[in-house]
């Protein structure tokens, strides 16, 4: 079964996760989503994968995050959904996906789970 992976390249934690899955010869596809946006529809899945709320994917420690005062905010699901879109910073990663399951390879030995 394909494995994709949700990354930042720059990121250290996606990096080490991409290191890993070449290492173990595992084949996979790794998007950078700076570069190919995750649209809205993919979160939504994403999300229900993993089997978490919005809100528990957001980078609370980003510029954006403080700058949009999203702490201070009451904000739906499809809101939280919509700010993602629009500023991928906003999206923990990295996120590796396999089949039916999703999960946040936060830290990267998380990555044994889908493996």
């Amino acid at each position: 079964m394909k494995i994709t992976v949700y990354q930042k390249p720059t990121c250290t934690t996606c990096r080490q996760v991409y290191s890993a899955l070449k290492d173990s010869g595992v084949d996979f596809e790794a998007v950078n989503y700076y570069l190919d946006p995750i649209p809205k529809a993919k979160i939504r899945e994403l999300l229900k994968k993993m089997g978490i709320k919005a809100h528990e994917l957001l980078r609370s420690k980003e510029e954006i995050y403080k700058k949009l005062k999203l702490a201070e905010k009451e904000l739906s699901e499809d809101e939280i959904v919509d700010l993602m879109v629009k500023h991928p910073d906003l999206i923990q990663r990295p996120i590796v996906e396999k089949g039916a399951k999703a999960i946040l390879a936060r830290p990267a030995e998380r990555l044994k789970e889908i493996l």
